[in-house]
């Protein structure tokens, strides 16, 4: 029997990445995100590829009614979910807490956050009833060590970090894993979302360093899910060789190679 995942964000970067991955491993595959042209051209990309089923499913995360209505659909076309991949998220905006946008920090908490709790509410029932599955919520390391204008961004993922903890102890009885994976730097459409389009700033953030690909977080995811049943990775914070936290990272050029 098709294991199942269901990927909130599918449309880029660790989502779409992960999205291939399981497809790849024969997984049926549930993507979301709020590009309904995205998720259509994935969908076919990856039946074409694989042969695998996949289930897209837009809507907007931010919004409970969304959220609800999605899964009550999805009840209908698959009998469980075995690992939900809460991965919705971004970072608008890089301003000091007396000069940041309030629509920016208004997008983070109600994305990353709020997001990420409606979700969770809505599948973990689920899992509970099957006895079994796994939650995955991609954290940063800016949940593990504030950075310099980082406030609200890095706020909501130390509030994913706590979430991750928090529900790893509520779904303990029911024999249901949950991890928190927290990338550092790594090169997907983040920073051209954090700086609203703007691409040589976005590009500026990696000259000189070989970051994450979204390929290496999805590599990592799966082999989080396919662990002995005894076995729950709780919380992985994964960086490239030149950094060792959201603060400090050197170029690639600084390395002392023999």
């Amino acid at each position: 029997m098709s294991r199942t995942i269901l990927i909130t964000g599918a449309t880029a970067g660790f989502g779409r990445a992960i999205a291939e991955r399981c497809a790849k491993e024969g997984y049926t595959v549930c993507i979301t995100g709020r590009r309904e042209e995205r998720l259509k051209a994935l969908k076919e990309e990856l039946e074409a590829k694989y042969g695998v089923r996949v289930i897209p499913l837009c809507f907007d995360v931010r919004d409970s009614a969304q959220v609800a209505a999605a899964i009550t659909e999805l009840k209908q076309q698959v009998d469980r979910i075995d690992v939900l991949v809460n991965n919705a998220g971004l970072a608008a905006g890089l301003s000091t807490i007396d000069e940041g946008e309030l629509a920016d920090w208004e997008v983070m908490i109600d994305t990353n956050i709020k997001g990420l709790v409606y979700m969770t509410r809505q599948v973990a029932p689920m899992m509970r009833e099957q006895a079994s599955g796994h939650i995955i919520n991609i954290g940063s390391t800016a949940g593990k060590t504030v950075y310099r204008n980082g406030n609200v961004y890095c706020a909501t993922k130390f509030a994913v970090d706590a979430l991750t903890q928090a529900t790893r102890i509520d779904m303990l009885q029911y024999g249901i894993k949950v991890t928190s994976i927290n990338p550092g730097m790594a090169e997907t459409e983040f920073s051209l979302v954090r700086y609203k389009g703007d691409e040589e700033r976005a590009a500026n953030m990696y000259k000189g360093v070989r970051p994450l690909q979204a390929e290496d977080i999805a590599d990592i995811l799966w082999y989080c899910i396919n662990l002995p049943p005894h076995v729950c990775i709780n919380d992985l914070t994964v960086t490239c060789l030149t950094q060792v936290n959201s603060v400090y990272h050197i170029k690639e050029a600084e390395r002392i190679v023999k």
